[in-house]
């Protein structure tokens, strides 16, 4: 009987989505000596690849000739997240250029153990608050709001001054000391102290303060086709590429990498949504890259409602579920736009969505989604649970339907911005709505409800009331307490 080879997963981090040519070509030489034959790309915006535990010790010289950092089958430092990928490309608008993010990234002499997200406010591609330290650029030129989420918790504390950019890796430091030491006060706890903790990191770091002159307001969620050769400034493209099968062939990469040194195009990007990104082709330089998509039959024009979904990494179960359940929206020719989907088969998984698909046991599934469809929320809502995996696509397609009937009442716009809406229920009372006993739908006075129900309606008032779904009656209706997913 033959045995089944054992076998290792590599990852590499690259700070902030950005690796050079040359840097990258070395890397992929190292991962093809070691038999690797594919590499893919990270919802952290790292790499990885697999090989035999057969080629490991090699490998291992190989990467400490090289000076590369990585880990084998573990994940203890998150990579640094930004959104440099956007830059000139799907926002314009911003003070924060390339030099900025390069800057930043320097001055980080430590290895993260939490996860740190340096995020432009005017983009909607990178997500905000994935991270434990969110740093969101504000309108003043070099401070950044932070968001705090506590590890292991919904928490979330914005810290009450803007922070500058040379202080973001230092207080990113002192801060992940203070709340690993002090587990019991920060670390998978229901109730935090955000006073203490302020007090801990403040005195023990000396910030450059700025006060918070407005709040924070983010754009809506409009998921940009991030795909194909694409025209931007000065006459130049873009091309970014996807891949189904998240795998990119270390043989097409290699090109690739050799095309970008060959016409001096010095760094190339990956995306939270595994997808590579290369900017700055001349026009005089399309047909070169044509010809590397035909020589390696790489398809860059997937459907939108392909390319709006976090999977996590390196899991055949999550990538087996989501190429079902688009084949069910292509059939059905469903519509998507402003809505994003992730697939938690793991109990406690940093991914953000409109829509959650959560895994509760073999073959079933609980189906969540953002109080306002933001896939930045960190407050969700059950809308089914205990669902047959044969069964997700029908609730999905009839829950988007639903998503674009609220959306007409809301007047193409969500009736508060997230942060705004945090901060309302912080002083409020508990939210509660109202579910069916039978189906399982939700009425929540904040959306009303899409048979013909307008926002604002408090459920008690309504008369003759039935259910959209399956038209129970009110009385089958129960009331209970808005529901919190932790996202961790």
């Amino acid at each position: 009987m033959m045995m089944k080879k054992e076998t290792y997963c590599i990852k590499v981090n690259l700070p902030g989505g950005v690796v050079s040519a040359g840097d990258l070509y070395e890397l992929l030489l190292i991962a093809e000596n070691a038999g690797a034959d594919a590499i893919r790309i990270g919802n952290r915006q790292q790499l990885f690849f697999c090989i035999d535990a057969t080629n490991l010790e090699d490998m291992e010289m190989d990467m400490l000739r090289g000076g590369i950092d990585y880990e084998i089958n573990t994940d203890e430092f998150p990579n640094i997240i930004s959104s440099y990928v956007t830059d000139a490309i799907f926002n314009t608008e911003s003070w924060i250029k390339e030099g900025v993010y390069k800057d930043i990234f320097d001055l980080f002499n430590f290895t993260p153990r939490l996860k740190i997200n340096l995020v432009d406010r005017n983009q909607a591609f990178v997500p905000f608050f994935s991270g434990n330290f969110n740093f969101v650029t504000s309108q003043v030129s070099n401070y950044w709001y932070l968001y705090v989420r506590f590890p292991k918790t919904t928490d979330i504390y914005c810290w009450p001054t803007l922070i500058y950019s040379e202080d973001i890796p230092a207080l990113s430091q002192t801060a992940e000391n203070i709340i690993l030491t002090n587990k019991a006060l920060f670390y998978d706890r229901q109730n935090i102290d955000h006073q203490k903790f302020h007090e801990l990191v403040t005195t023990s770091y000396d910030l450059v303060n700025q006060p918070i002159s407005e709040p924070l307001k983010l754009p809506d969620f409009q998921l940009p086709y991030y795909e194909g050769l694409n025209r931007y400034m000065n006459n130049k493209y873009w091309l970014g590429i996807y891949r189904r099968n998240e795998l990119f062939p270390i043989s097409f990469m290699k090109d690739v990498c050799k095309l970008c040194l060959k016409n001096r195009i010095g760094q190339l990007y990956t995306t939270p949504w595994k997808s590579l990104l290369i900017k700055g082709i001349p026009d005089t330089d399309r047909k070169e890259w044509g010809d590397i998509l035909n020589k390696y039959r790489i398809n860059v024009r997937h459907a939108s409602n392909e390319l709006n979904w976090q999977l996590e990494n390196l899991n055949t179960e999550s990538l087996e579920l989501k190429q079902q359940l688009v084949r069910e929206f292509e059939a059905y020719d469903l519509r998507t736009y402003r809505l994003s989907f992730a697939i938690k088969m793991q109990p406690k998984t940093g991914l953000p969505g409109s829509i959650i698909i959560k895994k509760q046991k073999a073959e079933v599934f609980d189906i969540w989604h953002s109080h306002d469809f933001n896939p930045n929320s960190k407050e969700y809502i059950i809308y089914k649970e205990g669902v047959a995996k044969d069964d997700l696509g029908g609730y999905l397609i009839e829950l988007c339907n639903h998503f674009y009937e609220i959306l007409s009442d809301w007047n193409l716009s969500p009736p508060t911005s997230l942060i705004e809406s945090q901060a309302s229920q912080t002083q409020a009372e508990t939210h509660y709505v109202y579910q069916c006993q039978n189906c399982l739908s939700i009425y929540d006075k904040t959306y009303g409800d899409g048979a013909g129900v307008a926002a604002g309606v408090d459920f008690e008032t309504l008369t003759d009331y039935t259910c959209p779904t399956c038209e129970s009656s009110k009385d089958n209706f129960i009331k209970i307490a808005q529901g919190v997913m932790s996202m961790e």
